[in-house]
């Protein structure tokens, strides 16, 4: 490491964007809006993962495909806001920090239940009663996006049928409403 956060202001030395709140465990992320000397506050985090994530998706909105990320490789599955005002910025920031705090959680619990799953009984068995927990894969799979733009698909228009094409008469002589649904090409 480059040094300790309190050794340079509190900002963390691996992540952009980071400080470390005084005298606190938190981590504090905002972002300087570009050619203005404003500056976007995103909030106060547990970790400096969580503060980083939100800067990113706050730079990713700001400064597009030339920002500096602290995580380049995460880039397709952070929201994007729905529009450039600070607080939709602030908001899909406040996000992908949640998901990827109850991502985290989900997954450090998923270990400590797989590390006593099988522990030895007295009689020389195994006890397995653990192994079925419940792990929320909605916080996993950041569901809330998936569905969200799901639902953006069912707004696109279908497909044109192929020119020459007779929905109310096909090869079979069948004639209906949806027929053209199933013998589409």
């Amino acid at each position: 490491m480059l040094g300790t956060s309190k050794d340079n202001g509190g900002r963390h030395p691996l992540y952009k964007g980071v400080r470390q709140r005084k005298n606190s465990n938190k981590w504090v992320s905002e972002i300087r809006e570009p050619r203005k000397p404003n500056r976007i506050w995103l909030g106060t985090f547990s970790t400096p993962e969580m503060a980083a994530i939100a800067y990113d998706v706050a730079a990713l909105a700001l400064k597009g495909s030339q920002a500096e990320l602290n995580f380049p490789n995460s880039v397709s599955s952070l929201p994007a806001p729905t529009s450039m005002s600070p607080g939709d910025i602030q908001a899909a920031a406040a996000s992908a920090a949640a998901a990827f705090g109850a991502a985290r959680d989900a997954i450090v619990m998923a270990n400590n239940n797989s590390e006593t799953s099988g522990v030895a009984c007295m009689n020389g068995s195994y006890d397995n009663t653990n192994m079925n927990e419940f792990m929320d894969e909605d916080l996993v799979f950041d569901m809330p996006n998936v569905l969200m733009n799901m639902a953006e698909g069912m707004l696109l228009s279908p497909p044109r049928p192929p020119a020459g094409f007779d929905a109310a008469y096909d090869a079979d002589g069948f004639t209906g409403a949806d027929d053209y649904l199933w013998n589409f090409p």
